[in-house]
């Protein structure tokens, strides 16, 4: 069905969705695509090999017992005696006319088709085999993906593919799924990973269950997700209709936050943009996976500089799943919430470790820009230097505070020519706090990128509007994202921002530990700065 009614009451005019056949329309889609994904999945799996293509002896046992090997075979009986001429049953002339009209017997079909079928197991087996020499030529190289794999806890499931799905494996091989993303496409604005999914048109993805993602990178996010070791289930991407649905059941649960935050400075307050704070919705208890943070550990912040941040917050309106317009909302601009969270995130971090320098700050859009040291006396100073504007790549910056750290620790690491640094066992935990005001374009690569680290701790605060179903359904993508990877974890704030609440927060997730209100209140006042 088409999104568009069927009549118009101007005929004459542009076409407008209606709400009611846009509904309609996306159902049938999502249904199509999870039908068109499971035939396909299903076609793959019946032309993967009856035979184990890494296994000589059953082949050629299989091959002799039919006839085909050129090595004689002794029957059960004479095994102790000498090898003589095998008696052999004398052709029917039935068999005779057959041959020589080109209809085969059963046998030898069978022998035919066992014959072809070793032929391509041997071909898969030599073809994986020069793939794996060709990405992985040396021993460094090896152990950097075989890093990669346990990290990312798909170890089990490649050597499963390798040895009972080798076309499937030789696919995903081919396309780079068992390795590290190469640093040389965080920085590019075109790699495998932005391709465009879109049915459509005929652009596919890679896996043979690719209908329903966005690109290929949110396909192979979600390879990931639903066959790395210790997932439960089928962890599929939620389709338009659940996302937005989860969205307005999350938006609902949002609650007064709790009073004893308030406070006269925060910049919803200085702005008098509207009365009193907005609902929010409560982050989950803290729970602890990492090792708490250490004086060897390495503060950084990373900001988004996109357009979005100084743009006049507005949520959309939307009919069904169909947004109609836009309304205002009465908040401060994100870029202002964001510089707020930044000087109390450092006044309370340089009060816990007394770094009197400060910490790194690298900003990105569409570009990503080191701006120097903050502290809570050169924060107005710098925040002068930043330039907003752009889109959201955020591998821009992530790769940007990778050089920082490395730079810093390099003894203690190794470079990669195609993959980049390598932290080593002695490498300082690099902990990051990131300041998000929504989606980054590149998001998937991001958090796949993540997946295989053990040596990075990445705390992200979300900035949304209040009401806004699209900051929801960010914010569940992001919970998903934590509930498997234990070194993401992130706090959202909408509208109008309780900064005392949000910084507690984040925080205990950036340290590592539960910080009481007390000993926040205590981090929280503004440090001495000394020359």
């Amino acid at each position: 069905m088409s999104p568009y009614a069927p009549f118009s009451n101007n005929p004459w005019g542009p076409k407008v969705p209606s709400a009611k056949y846009h509904a309609t329309w996306i159902s049938q889609t999502i249904a199509l695509n999870n039908e068109l994904n499971v035939k396909a999945q299903k076609a793959i799996d019946a032309k993967e090999p009856n035979v184990d293509i890494w296994n000589e002896a059953p082949l050629d046992q299989a091959m002799s017992q039919l006839g085909v090997s050129d090595k004689p075979l002794a029957s059960a009986g004479a095994a102790s005696q000498t090898p003589g001429p095998a008696l052999a049953k004398p052709p029917s002339k039935l068999s005779k006319f057959r041959q020589s009209i080109g209809i085969k017997s059963n046998e030898e079909r069978q022998e035919s088709k066992l014959a072809k079928d070793v032929g391509k197991g041997r071909g898969l087996r030599d073809s994986i085999l020069d793939e794996e020499q060709g990405r992985w030529p040396d021993e460094q190289w090896r152990e950097i993906v075989r890093v990669y794999q346990e990290k990312t806890g798909m170890a089990k499931k490649i050597a499963h593919l390798r040895a009972r799905q080798p076309i499937q494996y030789l696919h995903l091989l081919r396309a780079g799924f068992f390795e590290p993303i190469p640093v040389a496409w965080a920085n590019s604005n075109s790699n495998p990973l932005k391709f465009s999914i879109e049915a459509s048109s005929g652009w596919r993805g890679i896996t043979p269950t690719w209908r329903g993602y966005e690109d290929t990178a949110e396909e192979r996010l979600y390879w990931v997700l639903n066959h790395r070791e210790g997932s439960v289930g089928t962890r599929m991407k939620p389709d338009f209709i659940s996302a937005l649905d989860m969205a307005r059941e999350r938006m609902a649960t949002a609650v007064e936050p709790p009073p004893e935050y308030y406070d006269d400075g925060d910049v919803c307050h200085v702005q008098h943009t509207s009365k009193g704070y907005s609902k929010q919705v409560m982050p989950a208890p803290f729970k602890a996976y990492d090792r708490p943070e250490t004086a060897a550990d390495d503060t950084m912040i990373l900001l988004d500089v996109s357009g979005s941040m100084d743009f006049e917050p507005q949520r959309p309106i939307y009919d069904r799943y169909l947004v109609t317009g836009f309304g205002k909302s009465t908040q401060p601009k994100n870029k202002d919430v964001a510089k707020a969270i930044i000087r109390r995130f450092t006044d309370a971090m340089m009060n816990h470790d007394h770094a009197t320098k400060g910490y790194d700050l690298t900003v990105f859009s569409s570009q990503a820009r080191y701006i120097g040291t903050v502290n809570h006396r050169n924060l107005d100073s710098l925040w002068r230097t930043v330039e907003i504007g752009g889109g959201t790549r955020v591998m821009t910056g992530w790769q940007k505070v990778k050089e920082l750290h490395f730079k810093k620790h390099s003894a203690s690491a190794t470079h990669h020519p195609v993959y980049g640094w390598q932290a080593g066992p002695q490498t300082p935990i690099l902990r990051l706090l990131l300041l998000l005001d929504g989606e980054a374009t590149d998001m998937d690569e991001f958090e796949l990128d993540l997946l295989g680290l053990s040596w990075a701790h990445v705390t992200i605060f979300l900035i949304g509007v209040d009401g806004c179903p699209h900051h929801h359904r960010h914010a569940n993508e992001l919970q998903r994202i934590s509930d498997v990877n234990h070194h993401v974890s992130f706090v959202d704030a909408q509208g109008n921002t309780p900064e005392r609440f949000v910084t507690h927060e984040l925080l205990k997730r950036h340290l590592g530990y539960d910080v009481s209100l007390q000993d926040f209140k205590e981090m929280e006042i503004p440090p001495l700065y000394s020359e």
